[in-house]
């Protein structure tokens, strides 16, 4: 960190990062400032868990998760290993077409040999295996049941940030928020973050948020199989004429995790019953085949916030220096798509690569967009497809013409991946961040798109895979 990021211009030895949430992006962001910085401080909310075990702080981390392709590539740069150490933790490897059943569109993609494969762990496994490594760092440290409140500094530069404990007892005594000082304050602090209200606050200006809502709410509930069962893992993707969908995935311990959704008010019941029953509204029964077939190993959870909101701290305004965002505080994602824990490593490498660049001054701004770039093509999927949603609202639901242009050619994609293996094989390897979009349009793929035929496809999900 330089003088126009961290404002001192010191020596390595007085220089103190601050790091808003513990959770993924924190976590890494933290790990790539340890390497610029004196010392590092997460500030986490929670008490965090000593094994894999969910926190109140990951709303979420009783759900599906899986690590796509792109987001394999980018642990293993910043964790040397991670992805073996992860499998070596019973995280399974689901290989992609070959042991995941997809229908998307209308079809089922043929099950040809793996072009690629995806880690599909519990939440907690994996957060608890980056916060090991992360916080094995001597240059890091954890101040944790307390939560930020505020930011210190003005507008022209954050100087640290205010902190109170948290919990009952803090609140009766009415302790005051004590300030931390920081040369930098990375807000890491997740979808609910009050930032813009902290930058107000200062005199600044608050980033302008873009957002877009189809009202999808899910449920999920963990399984088991017996041993002689016959599970398929499978993926059921929603459409604007096919609203409910279905991922069964398994996870570490010899488990199942099952998520289903559908739009609000039409959403998966909780009780065993309702549960099981709302696996009949999908286009297919191999959901329900699943269920009657298993066994439940808990409780059936909601989860209904899935809002796709981006904060642009990239564009131009009066915002101090000091101060940078990231992971889902910066831009979050419907989860559907899987694609947060991408997203929050993508961030930290171009974090990384910002503050290393010789060449050019890491200034905040420069910084920031750097970040912003890393989240970009993410939000293109995940926001592109909720567009289409019956239901979009929100400030970044309105088509543009190109919008209407390249999702009459993307629709070209979709009708054609399920029964093309090659405009199948880089769909997948754009859908799971690990090839550019630009990718779709590459002479040998759009000749298929643009001229070649819709090929036939299983009309049952089929439980081999096949050659071509």
């Amino acid at each position: 960190m330089v003088d126009t990021v961290n404002g001192t211009g010191a020596s390595r030895g007085g220089r103190h990062a601050v790091v808003i949430g513990g959770s993924l992006a924190g976590l890494l962001a933290a790990h790539v400032l340890a390497d610029h910085a004196d010392r590092v401080t997460i500030v986490e909310r929670d008490r965090l868990p000593q094994g894999p075990e969910p926190r109140g702080g990951v709303p979420q981390s009783r759900h599906t998760h899986v690590l796509i392709p792109g987001g394999q590539r980018a642990y293993d740069e910043l964790l040397p290993g991670f992805c073996d150490e992860l499998m070596a933790h019973g995280a399974p490897r689901v290989a992609a077409p070959t042991d995941l059943a997809h229908w998307q569109a209308g079809r089922w993609f043929r099950r040809t040999e793996e072009t690629a494969y995806f880690i599909s762990p519990t939440r907690p496994l994996l957060e608890w295996l980056v916060r090991r490594r992360v916080l094995a760092n001597p240059r890091i440290e954890v101040v944790q049941g307390t939560e930020t409140v505020g930011l210190v500094g003005d507008a022209s530069r954050v100087r640290g940030v205010l902190l109170r404990e948290r919990g009952a007892a803090a609140v009766a005594v009415g302790r005051e928020p004590q300030p931390l000082a920081a040369d930098l304050v990375v807000d890491a602090s997740g979808r609910s973050s009050k930032a813009a209200d902290w930058l107000t606050a200062l005199g600044a200006e608050p980033p302008v948020e873009e957002t877009l809502e189809t009202g999808l709410a899910y449920a999920t509930r963990v399984y088991r199989t017996g041993e002689d069962g016959d599970a398929q893992a499978h993926f059921i993707v929603p459409n604007p004429g096919q609203t409910y969908g279905a991922v069964v995935l398994p996870v570490e311990s010899e488990r199942w995790m099952v998520t289903m959704w559908g739009l609000r008010g039409a959403e998966p019941p909780l009780d065993d019953r309702g549960f099981t029953e709302f696996s009949d509204r999908l286009p297919h029964p191999i959901t329900r085949q699943f269920l009657d077939a298993a066994k439940a190993d808990a409780p059936a959870l909601a989860y209904r916030t899935t809002a796709n909101i981006r904060r642009r701290y990239d564009r131009p305004g009066r915002r101090p220096a000091g101060f940078l965002a990231t992971g889902d505080a910066q831009c979050v994602f419907n989860p559907i798509y899987g694609q947060g824990m991408t997203v929050a490593a993508f961030s930290a490498l171009a974090l990384r690569d910002a503050l290393g660049e010789n060449r050019r001054t890491p200034t905040t701004g420069r910084v920031q967009k750097a970040m912003y770039a890393a989240s970009r093509q993410a939000w293109d999927i995940s926001a592109g497809s909720d567009k289409n949603m019956p239901t979009a609202s929100g400030s970044a639901a309105r088509s543009t013409l190109a919008d209407r242009v390249s999702g009459w050619y993307l629709g070209r994609v979709e009708a054609r991946a399920p029964g093309d293996p090659a405009v199948g094989r880089v769909f997948r390897d754009v859908l799971y961040l690990s090839a550019p979009v630009s990718a779709l349009f590459a002479p040998r793929i759009a000749k298929a798109v643009l001229f070649g035929p819709v090929r036939p496809t299983p009309q049952e999900p089929p439980m081999r895979p096949e050659s071509v």
